[in-house]
């Protein structure tokens, strides 16, 4: 019961965050899940949140580094 409930759980945040925002969330879910299945009883939900969090601010500041990167570059001359 607890698995069905918690796969439920992450398919619905996971539809109402939209694809443009749940940017590394997947990812991080599932390695905070993993996680935090292993360190103890009842901790794979909370660890499948905070690894949501963290894997969403790692995106965005590598989204914010490429744009960046890509500003930085001279233009070629025709």
């Amino acid at each position: 019961m607890r698995k069905t409930a918690t796969i439920a759980l992450v398919a619905i945040l996971t539809v109402a965050a939209g694809p443009s925002y749940a940017a590394g969330c997947l990812k991080g879910a599932a390695v905070g899940g993993v996680g935090g299945h292993f360190v103890g009883k009842g901790h794979a939900v909370a660890g499948a949140a905070v690894g949501c969090v963290i894997g969403h601010h790692r995106a965005k500041v590598e989204a914010r580094k490429q744009a960046q990167d890509q500003a930085a570059q001279p233009v070629p001359k025709k």
